[in-house]
């Protein structure tokens, strides 16, 4: 009798166990969950195929992450983690979850403030987005405002001839497919519906590299000297263009600093007193010869050629696009990473808008004066809603983990969790706010004339940035 009875207590004892458990989950039921992930909305997929190594890069293997960021150029640097969208009541997501947060420190306990702090820094880093701070728009704006008469620096300033080159990659890794065509494929069809574009009068030039040998280590030596001015500086012919295009094709290794050195050569006699000079890099990766892209760019934007750089990276891995960004910032150009045809095509649409000024600028046609000004407006619009969706998709996927393996995988009591998800909601209201704010003062300064707008910009924003 009494062991029946002691099974009848054990019994009771689990039933008002698993009874109070039901009451702590109810204020985040399975059905709110249901509800929330209905009005997510689903990120665009990370840029390129990511190894397991690259999806956890976020968390380092200490359990450390880098401290949360307190301006916008602090978040621009820290390195992107998963970004793809996963629901937390999809048995393969929820897989990948419990793969990509296996390696987050054990906080089953009653962990101290500042080691919730460190986990929510690792589980951020985990799902960290690719933000973009305001450099590279403010070089955009820069960029966009080439014949202003307010500009002070004459490499901005209209001169009588308009050229424009392309350094194209032609390297192995550029046979690669985004969706139904190559990287080539893409390249290729943007670049044609770009000079096709230009207005009559300007000059179009097209410089590949890498287009020799193969990837193999055997033929490095070959294809890291490899790069050829297809279609010297001149007016467009869509003949001749479109046979210089065919030269581009797909084989070895990625000698950005040699294609570099060569179109300062290419430049040589298109001095920048007479001359305004637009460059474009377009790359999808890392330099993998032994040269030196940042001092080759340098050398190049110090030239006589006052060259104006802007840097295209295509579906480039977080290495590369470090190394982009840093050939960017050393020739003061902006730095932009598209996924296909379209977003290659959107940026070189923006010379081809210089270029329409600059045809209006000669015949002195009126309106030019305020081109840039409404270009400027969109673009901050676009920046803006951009960086928006990435700070709300962010915000909801770390909440909804955090919801995840709280209630179905109890690693953390109730009290932790909610301490996690207010901090999660301050941390993304901040984010908020910042751009909100840096919006408010992009609008505002773009009513100035050019030269005090910027100066108020970069003093503002950057002045304190350095390098990574």
């Amino acid at each position: 009798m009494k062991k029946k009875l002691s099974y009848l207590l054990i019994l009771l004892f689990l039933i008002l166990a698993g009874c109070n458990k039901d009451k702590d989950t109810d204020a985040a039921p399975i059905d709110e969950l249901e509800q929330q992930e209905d009005v997510q909305q689903t990120p665009e997929a990370n840029e390129g195929d990511k190894t397991p190594e690259e999806d956890e890069q976020g968390v380092a293997e200490d359990n450390t992450a880098p401290p949360l960021p307190t301006t916008l150029e602090e978040l621009d640097q820290l390195t992107p983690g998963y970004t793809e969208y996963l629901a937390i009541l999809e048995e393969e997501d929820q897989k990948k979850i419990d793969e990509l947060t296996a390696d987050l420190p054990d906080i089953s306990g009653e962990p101290s403030k500042e080691e919730l702090d460190r986990y929510y820094e690792a589980l951020l880093a985990v799902f960290q987005q690719d933000f973009k701070g305001p450099e590279d728009l403010i070089n955009s704006m820069k960029f966009q405002a080439i014949g202003s008469p307010d500009i002070e620096d004459s490499r901005y300033q209209f001169k009588e001839n308009l050229n424009v080159m392309v350094i194209l990659d032609a390297s192995g890794s550029m046979a690669n497919y985004e969706g139904n065509q190559t990287r080539m494929e893409a390249a290729k069809q943007a670049i044609n519906n770009f000079v096709k574009g230009l207005p009559e009068g300007t000059n179009v030039g097209l410089r590949i590299y890498g287009h020799e040998g193969t990837g193999n280590k055997e033929d490095k030596a070959r294809s890291c000297s490899s790069s050829e001015l297809v279609y010297p500086i001149s007016q467009y012919n869509a003949g001749n263009f479109d046979k210089a295009l065919t030269k581009a094709k797909p084989a070895g290794w990625t000698p950005i600093g040699l294609a570099l050195n060569e179109a300062q050569k290419d430049l040589a006699s298109f001095k920048g007193d007479l001359n305004t000079n637009i460059i474009y890099l377009v790359s999808d990766g890392i330099s993998t010869c032994d040269d030196d892209p940042v001092g080759a760019a340098k050398a190049l934007f110090n030239s006589d050629i006052t060259p104006i750089v802007n840097v295209i990276g295509f579906n480039v891995d977080n290495e590369g696009q470090k190394q982009l960004k840093e050939v960017a910032e050393a020739v003061e150009g902006s730095y932009q990473n598209v996924k296909d045809a379209q977003g290659l095509q959107d940026q070189l649409n923006e010379a081809g808008k210089v270029a329409e000024k600059w045809e209006q600028w000669k015949t002195e046609q009126e309106g030019w004066l305020g081109y840039y000004q409404v270009s400027n407006n969109l673009d901050i619009f676009s920046y803006h809603s951009q960086e928006f969706r990435k700070w709300v998709d962010e915000g909801q996927q770390v909440g909804f983990t955090l919801q995840y393996l709280y209630q179905h995988k109890d690693l953390m009591s109730r009290e932790s969790h909610d301490y996690l998800r207010q901090k999660n909601s301050e941390y993304h209201d901040w984010i908020e706010q910042e751009y909100a704010q840096l919006k408010k003062d992009l609008e505002a300064l773009n009513e100035k004339n050019y030269t005090e707008a910027v100066k108020a910009l970069e003093s503002k924003y950057l002045e304190n940035t350095t390098t990574p």
